[in-house]
């Protein structure tokens, strides 16, 4: 999420978590999906592998070394789902590639948050930023309600209630009746598998990395 200071903007997401263990069906419910090429498994394993892990949401700012910088790995927010994954599949580091493209672009960023230049413990970890960056950098994909769009590996940023961002990683694992492909996300309670692909409206849809590049060719 974006907002690295509010508390009511954490009791939000708790409420939507709350709700969400109620209402989705988690990885044990979940159907595997067709074999995947080998970046798609990579990086689906090293979100997976965060679960049970990362159990705390953790949104305040924290000053972080650059690169490779990191928060303790049992606590983070949506976005730090994706920055391991990229840096254990892969060895990609968004941190970097963020900082990197915002010295050089800062205009095309938010301004959300009154910053005058990049800051390399907190841009990669906000989702509008992120959601900048691939647009710029990723391979943009239709956004749609098919899930036949949407493949293992692929990249969602969605907008919770309140107009609140979020982005989560499509899994190798279908809902409990087949049809819909879960995601691998934090949400408010530590990074998990659910079935909330289109739970809440999707605002963008990407394919990054090595998997970008198997996939066009």
């Amino acid at each position: 999420m974006d907002n690295f200071a509010s508390a009511s903007i954490k009791s939000i997401i708790g409420g939507i978590a709350f709700a969400l263990a109620a209402l989705t069906s988690l990885e044990a419910t979940g159907q595997p999906s067709s074999p995947l090429s080998v970046p798609a498994s990579q990086l689906v394993a090293a979100a997976r592998a965060q679960v049970g892990v990362t159990t705390i949401y953790d949104p305040a700012f924290v000053k972080l070394s650059y690169p490779g910088g990191d928060l303790p790995r049992e606590r983070g927010v949506c976005t730090d789902v994706i920055v391991r994954a990229y840096r254990d599949a892969s060895g990609i580091d968004l941190q970097q590639l963020v900082h990197a493209d915002m010295l050089a672009n800062f205009a095309s960023y938010p301004p959300k948050w009154g910053l005058r230049a990049p800051d390399t413990s907190i841009d990669h970890r906000r989702v509008l930023n992120l959601k900048v960056f691939f647009s710029r950098k990723a391979q943009q994909l239709p956004v749609s309600r098919s899930p036949v769009d949407y493949a293992p590996g692929d990249l969602v940023t969605q907008e919770l209630p309140g107009g609140l961002p979020h982005i989560a990683i499509v899994s190798d694992t279908r809902s409990q009746d087949g049809t819909r492909p879960l995601v691998i996300h934090n949400i408010g309670q530590g990074t998990r598998i659910e079935d909330t692909l289109f739970a809440y409206r999707i605002t963008g849809h990407f394919r990054f990395g090595p998997l970008a590049n198997e996939m066009a060719n």
